[in-house]
This record gives structure tokens, sequence and C-alpha cells, in this order.
């Protein structure tokens, strides 16, 4: 080995080590990340951080996903699937830097672990595989990532396969996500022949020396590369330039930018979102992770580096303004709930400002009552470290919460504040489910509530006529890994029914019903007289509620009860039973009583104005159309068209993807896609593969209408 050789063993990389940060001036916020790690299914999210928790001493052996022993894949269905099911937080250290993770999964029936992860984290690492590239839930992390404005860095995984092309896929990233893609790198070999990556900011060539990537070389960049990766360094120098107008002017001096102003150039246009540096490897290779850490923490932001934080006082609504520091009132963000078998209720957050104590108190702010911390954890997948406090821009679990579920914000009491929330998406396909005992049923009673407490997709109710138990998630596997959990975690045996279309009702013209509401009981009685209007809303509004009652015929404090009264009448239609969406419900008159009149009068009239209204108006049903993305050798592209076509499928367009492979994207009927994996199978012999995710509800035709309303009800329309 010559002069330039490294032995890049992990002695040399800041070993995490078990003592555990715990004191205001052991913090520098400027030296700490926290990112997510995310991608399409199978790009290898998890085998790249096992492969960074190896590099940074922060695990001394190498976690394997398909041998199931990979350390961030630690639930049993993970193990079994080799997929990542729920989104795991590890710490580590690289380069005197905390880096906080969260590895995300890929599949978009767990979608909602990306959303909530990316509302808390600062920075991104997107994974693409070098043969699929940009896949269509890349398209979705990025879209996630795009609404909470979170910087991002790529990697092209995969490059030993057959197949890959690093600079094919940065057109891609370029062309399908709109991103401004900066080659950092650029790959020596590929497939096979994979052996390491030219640094296009050193323009040095690093070889890999032995199978665990802890050995390299660094030579000069062979010749055949050379032309090639010159153009693409005067391209990345030319984004670099751009960060600022001392490093705009050098270059336009023709002067050449050094390796640190290169560097502080990326970095901040990273932050700025308007660039995205991107590098390769192969994780299962163990090939490239030290320079994509490197990169983590060269470009990534720190909590510093993030706006300020935007919240809202509460109880007025103003706008508050507050710095991410450790010397302001405590703020953090409850993102995730997690049932844990040996402790009880998990609570994950992000500080933002302030610390959080263990023995401390907090407010939360949304449900405006005070909790107890109990204990403060440090998380590594399954694993808890205690420590005795959280400070700002950390992640980290609290124990000992009560009332606290996904979205809460916990804060200083004598300083109230509410952080902007987490959307997440209605459950699209649901099943019946029923216990098989008495034991079973109360069992499953409080397995449905931990359950639906961790998980904001998972939705299960109970149908007040048959008295039935539905589940309801974002798919096919999001069900049958709560089922799942059931069976083994809870210990609740089931029968399971078949999977159900999440159908929604909806109006066609507006229409105005009054509902009365008086009842005389010999002493104070019962009042409440309303008329509402209702009428169609835009697409994905749900329920819209507008009071415009003149002369004060309806009481303000009566506005809320009218509301409630709307939303629970629309939790069934009149047509077959479904909840009502996309409607607008106009408050525009009605009565009220000094003595008799009261919230509760007011909600059950409201109730009945709804009801009332809907009889008298045309409703119709609609389905959930997903969004269908499809791989497919050419030669089997005719049959899939016309599969689809019998699926009621409606084909968007048609691209190539090179090798002989079209890409086929369609919207079709979540009604019409059950077992579609197998049937492409099948007609592809095993070479087609599909993405399917909910795109929107549409009305369903007149034909299929019909039997649905004779298949819930009896009824013939």
């Amino acid at each position: 080995m010559d002069s330039d050789s490294k032995d890049h063993s992990i002695t040399d990389n800041n070993i995490f080590g078990n003592k555990p940060v715990t004191r205001q001036e052991d913090i520098d916020l400027a030296k700490v990340r926290n990112i997510g790690i995310a991608a399409h299914i199978d790009a290898g999210k998890t085998t790249t951080t096992e492969r960074i928790l190896f590099y940074t001493g922060r695990t001394h052996r190498i976690g394997e996903v398909d041998a199931g022993s990979a350390t961030m894949d630690w639930m049993i269905q993970e193990k079994e699937r080799g997929i990542t099911i729920t989104s795991a937080v590890t710490t580590a250290r690289w380069n005197e830097h905390i880096i906080n993770i969260i590895d995300t999964p890929g599949h978009v029936d767990f979608t909602v672990e990306v959303e909530r992860s990316l509302r808390v984290l600062d920075g991104m690492v997107a994974v693409f595989c070098a043969v699929g590239g940009v896949q269509p839930q890349s398209e979705t992390v990025w879209r996630q990532a795009n609404k909470y404005s979170v910087p991002r860095i790529a990697y092209v995984n995969k490059m030993d396969r057959v197949g890959a092309n690093f600079m094919n896929v940065v057109d891609k990233i370029r062309e399908r996500l709109g991103a401004n893609a900066v080659a950092c790198q650029l790959p020596i070999g590929a497939e096979a022949d994979f052996q390491g990556m030219v640094d296009l900011i050193t323009m040095k060539a690093r070889f890999y020396l032995d199978e665990l990537g802890q050995k390299f070389e660094d030579r000069e960049i062979p010749e055949e590369l050379l032309d090639e990766a010159r153009e693409l360094r005067t391209k990345m120098m030319d984004e670099a330039a751009q960060g600022s107008e001392e490093l705009t002017e050098k270059f336009l001096l023709e002067e050449e930018l050094s390796v640190e102003e290169i560097k502080e150039g990326l970095r901040l246009r990273c932050l700025r979102n308007e660039l995205v540096p991107v590098f390769c490897g192969s994780s299962f290779r163990n090939k490239g992770v030290q320079f994509l850490l490197d990169a983590i923490v060269d470009y990534l932001p720190s909590p510093l580096d993030r706006p300020e934080i935007s919240a809202h006082d509460p109880q007025s609504g103003e706008e508050i303004v507050r710095q991410g520091l450790v010397s302001e009132p405590m703020a953090a963000l409850v993102f995730k709930i997690a049932t844990d078998p040996f402790v009880g209720k998990l609570a994950f957050v992000r500080v933002y400002s302030g610390t959080l104590r263990v023995g401390g108190a907090a407010l939360n702010a949304v449900k405006g009552k005070r909790e107890r911390i109990g204990r403060l954890v440090r998380m590594h997948a399954d694993h808890r470290e205690d420590i005795m406090e959280l400070h700002a821009g950390e992640l980290g679990g609290v124990l000992g919460l009560k009332l606290s579920t996904t979205g809460d914000t916990l804060c200083d009491e004598s300083a109230p504040i509410l952080l902007e929330n987490i959307s997440f998406p209605e459950p699209v396909i649901s099943i019946a489910i029923e216990p098989k005992s008495k034991a079973d049923e109360d069992r499953m009673g409080t397995a449905l509530s931990k359950l639906t407490e961790e998980d904001p997709t998972f939705k299960a109710t109970t149908n007040s006529e048959t008295g039935q138990i539905m589940i309801a998630g974002m798919g096919g596997l999001h069900l049958d890994i709560i089922v799942d959990r059931l069976l083994r975690e809870f210990q609740v045996n089931a029968n399971v029914g078949r999977p159900q279309v999440a159908y929604k009702e909806a109006i066609r013209r507006a229409v105005k019903a009054e509902g009365r509401f008086i009842r005389q009981t010999g002493g104070r009685g019962q009042y409440g007289d309303v008329w509402l209007e209702l009428s169609p809303a835009e697409p994905g509004a749900g329920i819209v509620f507008e009071a415009d009652v003149p002369n004060g015929e309806v009481p303000k404090e009566y506005f809320d009860a009218v509301e409630q009264g709307c939303r629970e009448a629309a939790q069934c239609g009149v047509l077959a039973g479904f909840p009502v969406i996309d409607v607008k419900a106009r408050l525009f008159g009605g009565s009220f009583h000094e003595v008799d009149s009261s919230e509760l009068s007011f909600k059950v009239a409201a109730s009945m104005a709804f009801r009332e209204a809907l009889e008298k108006t045309e409703c119709y049903i609609k389905e959930p159309i997903m969004k269908v993305e499809i791989s497919v050798p050419e030669t089997y592209l005719g049959d899939v068209i016309g599969d689809l076509n019998g699926r009621r499928g409606k084909i968007g367009n048609l691209d190539a993807s090179g090798d002989g492979i079209q890409i086929i994207k369609a919207d079709a009927p979540l009604a019409e896609m059950f077992g579609y994996t197998t049937s492409l199978r099948n007609l592809s012999q095993g070479r087609g593969s599909a993405s399917i995710e909910f795109g929107c509800y549409e009305e369903v035709p007149k034909n299929i209408q019909d039997q649905i309303v004779m298949r819930m009800t009896g009824r013939v329309l």
C-alpha cells in the first residue's frame, strides 16, 4: 500500500460511547444533525443506516436486512418480511458531530411514518437505486420534504448491481423531481466492476481495498475518467459559486475556488433548497458510506441553520416567533406514540427550544392539561438509554405522559405556545374483525385503543346497527401488519373478514332544511331550532362549516354545538350508510329559547337538519382512486394495459426507462386493484412490478353505485 492508503478502522471514528450527553455545556447545536433516511421500498435505506451505525462505532457488527439481523428493523414483522414498517430512531457520532437518525419505511402503506418524521427533522438523505432511479415512492417522499422545506442530499445506492447508471439517476432527479441535482462524485466503474468513486471537490479517486470498506486508497483519477470529472467539477463549481456574492465574484474572475469555498457554496445553497448534492456508493458492498457521512456533516443543516420557529398562542391564536435555542422557554412536539411492552406508552419528541427535564412538568398546549415528565430516554431502535435532559435540537423519548398524542405540543407553563400540527391522510381500505371469545373482546378493545393512538392513519370503529368492528388503514399490507400485531403482540384471537373499500357519499346540488328539537319534560325542557344549507364543497375539503346567522337568531355560544351535530350526522350517509364528505354546511337561521335552549338541543337539531337535507337532495357515492405505476418489459405491455382497462383503469402516460422496460402511469379504482400484484406477476412471468398509492376520491359509475347500494342496504335504486 502506498503513502496515500488509509486504514479507516472504527477506532478512528469517535465512538459514540455510553456516557449520556446531559449538560447544557456539552451541547453545541452547530454540531448536531437531525436527519431522516427516506426512499422507495428496496432502495437500501436500512442497509445504509446499518453501515452508518457500524462506521460510527455505534454497533460492532453489520446488520443485514435479508438475514433479519438489521438493528433498525427490530419488529418481528420487519425481520420476517425484510422491509421497514415503523420509523426507528438512533444517535451516532461522526467527526465530533452528533447525528440523530430516523430510518423511515419505503412502502406507501406506511407513508405516515415519513410524514411525521420529516415534520421534525432538519435534513434528509434521499436514497435512490442506481438501477431503478426515481421510483414512485421516491416522488412521494420528495413531495413530503418539499412540504416542510427540508434540505436534502441524494445518495445513489446499489452501484454494484447490473444496469447501474449514476448519471442517468442524476438526470432523472432533475427531470422527475424538478430538483437541481449536482453530482459531487463520479463512480469508478459500475456493476461488478464498481471499485470506488472520484471526489469531484478534491479531485482524488478513492479505491476500496477490503470487504468491510474500512481500508481504502486515494489515488490520481484514472485517465479514462479525467475529462468527464473535469467537466462535472466545472458545473459543480458554477453551482457552488452562486452560494454568495464573494464566491460568485471570485468565480467570474476565473479564480480557482478552494475546497473549503466549494463546500461552503454548496452548503449555503443546499440550506436554501436551491440544489441537491448527489453522491454514490454501494452500501451492501460497504463502499461510499464514509463519504455520505462526511456529506451529512458538511451540507445538511444544524438546528441553528433552520428558520425561526413559527407558532401560535393557544388562547389568542396570535403568531409567536421563537428562536431554537436552549436559552428560550421549552417547546417540544410529540411526533410519534409507541406502545412498549416493558415500559408502556412511549412518546417520541423533538425539542425545538429550551430544555425538557426529568421530574419536571410541561403544559400540553393542545389539551390544555399539565403533564409530568417521568423518564427521558435516548432511543437506539428498540433500546433505551436513560438521560436527565433533552435540549433544543434533540430527539428523544418521554415516558409517563398520560394525555399526549401525535401532534401535541409540550411547552413551558409560563410561556404557552402551539406548534404546527401534523396532517394525516384518511384510510382507504377496511376489514371486519371479530374476537373469538369474551376474553379476546376485552383484550381487543385495549389493543385497538393503543394501535389507533400509535398510528393516526389507522381507524377502528363499531357499526352501531350490526355491532361489527371495522378496522381501516392505508392498504392491504398496513392491515396485515395490524392484524399480525393483534395476534402476536396483544394475544388477541380473532376472525378477519374480506377487505372492503372505504366508500364515501357526497351531494350533487345545494339544499336547505330545518331541524327542530323541542322536548318538554315537566321541568326545564330542550329547545333547538336551526336552518342549514348544504352545498357541494371542493374535492378533499371534507366537512366545511360556516355560520351566517342574522340578528342573533342563534347565539354564538351554540355554533360549536351545531358544527358538532353536522359532523356527527355526516358519519352515516342516507344512500348506503357511508360517511359524507366534500359538503359545506352553512347555518343561516333558527331560533332559541332563553331557558330551554342548550348545546345538546342545538347539536341534535343540527343533526336532524343535516339528515333532512341529505334526504331532500341527490346523493352519490365516491370511491378511492389509486395512482398506479407499473414497470414491465415491453413484451408484456399490451397484456398489462388490457388488464388495466378491464379494471376501469385510465392510462396516463407511457415512458421507457431503458433496457426494454416500460413505465405505465395510470389511475384505477381501489375496488378493482385487490390482488393486482399477483395478477401482474402472472401476466409478466414475474418480471413486472407495481407501486400503488392513494390519489383522490371520484364518483362511482351509476351501474357500480346501484350494485353497492343493493349490497349494503338491499334496496334497488
